[in-house]
């Protein structure tokens, strides 16, 4: 007999108190206001059936965005939530992330320490969630490193780790926008986010790969480490397909967020 999961992620890690998987793109991790759609928490819902039927009641600790690919922190039950909710305030949590970005960054090695805040709370903007760097914004600081430069079809990009020390909305975007050197595939932050206006009038159309080339933001949440029962835990998701293909030069595989797999009970 099979239990049937309308989302398709990979389990990492599992404890009585956790579960770690690597969420593909663009799988949405809670439930949206817009159309009902599969979520990475409904999954989980599914997989631990019996023991919520136990009492447990799983809660994402590490939110990523729908087009971010990789590892996810879920807590099983409410103390593991709340001590796991405390290491992340805290910034106890250690974070690494894989972009691709657009160029060739001039350093190996930088950092960002640029203020971050909402764009409509300076100026009007269209866009509710678009953020920007201002000096009115609260304190964010990213460090960066190249780990490889390619060229695909002429053009140049780099493969880069992320160190995001503080916590902000869509940090590691802006940030590396700001450098100059957007991450590949980014409706909101590639330009003055009219990319993302048109996604979501239209969807997306042989235009929008023209100027983007991906259909996600190439984000990857490659290793998260947390302080846990006197030691230091770390879970590494590899580079999502989409993402690989494209740094190898491959025809790009879209990878799915959405599709139907069973498990065996």
């Amino acid at each position: 007999m099979g239990l049937q999961v309308v989302v398709n992620f990979r389990v990492i890690d599992e404890s009585d108190d956790w579960i770690v998987v690597d969420k593909p793109a663009p799988l949405i991790v809670h439930p949206a206001n817009r159309k009902p759609e599969p979520t990475l928490l409904g999954g989980i819902e599914h997989l631990l059936a019996y023991e919520i039927q136990n009492g447990a009641r799983p809660a994402i600790v590490n939110r990523l965005d729908r087009d971010t690919s990789g590892v996810v922190l879920v807590a099983k039950h409410t103390g593991a939530a709340r001590e796991l909710g405390m290491i992340f305030e805290r910034r106890e949590a250690g974070k690494e992330y894989l972009a691709i970005v657009v160029g060739w960054p001039e350093a190996e090695v930088w950092e960002c320490a640029e203020p971050i805040v909402r764009a409509g709370e300076i100026g009007d903007s269209s866009i509710w969630v678009r953020q920007i760097v201002h000096s009115a914004g609260r304190d964010s600081y990213t460090r960066f490193g190249v780990e490889q430069r390619f060229e695909r079809d002429g053009k140049r990009f780099s493969l880069v780790r992320c160190y995001p020390e503080t916590g902000r909305m869509h940090q590691i975007r802006v940030h590396l926008a700001h450098a100059g050197h957007p991450i590949l595939g980014d409706k909101l932050y590639s330009g003055d986010g009219s990319e993302y206006l048109e996604w979501m009038a239209t969807g997306w159309t042989p235009g929008l790969k023209k100027v983007l080339q991906l259909p996600r933001h190439a984000l990857h949440a490659a290793t998260l480490s947390v302080p846990w029962a006197g030691g230091i835990i770390t879970w590494e998701a590899d580079l999502a397909d989409d993402l690989v293909d494209f740094v190898e030069g491959r025809e790009i595989c879209e990878t799915p967020g959405v599709v139907i797999w069973s498990r065996d009970d």
